[in-house]
């Protein structure tokens, strides 16, 4: 649960790093992340920040979260319109993730507009 600013100026640096120290290509970097496709952005990080709770409580968590400047899940997940959604990914992928790890999260119609969402973007 890292957010794309620390996985661009940390977590992909670091690894990346230690791999070619090792003669090793760069590896793939897996971010697992809270997703909601909603019409009520405020509702769904309220969920997520139930929901996840316990993660800031834990010290590698707290870490990532930490560097990130994030108190809470919902302050790194990925949160909003299909546009908007579809932009934080792209975002992740310039920032070096190979790899999104989707929690996917929402009430009603949400989690089925998450997956959508979510297959075409893995089809592109």
């Amino acid at each position: 649960m890292a957010g794309t600013e620390t996985v661009e100026s940390y977590i992909v640096p670091k690894i990346t790093a230690a791999a070619a120290a090792a003669g090793r290509p760069p590896p793939r970097v897996v971010v697992g992340l809270p997703v909601c496709v909603t019409a009520e952005p405020d509702k769904a990080r309220e969920r997520i920040d139930q929901a996840l709770a316990v993660y800031p409580t834990l010290p590698s968590y707290r870490a990532m979260l930490d560097i990130q400047g994030a108190r809470t899940a919902s302050d790194v997940a990925f949160v909003g319109s299909e546009e908007e959604v579809t932009a934080e990914v792209g975002r992740l992928a310039e920032a070096g993730a190979t790899d999104l790890m989707a929690s996917i999260v929402g009430d009603g119609d949400e989690p089925a507009r998450t997956l959508a969402l979510l297959k075409e973007l893995a089809t592109r």
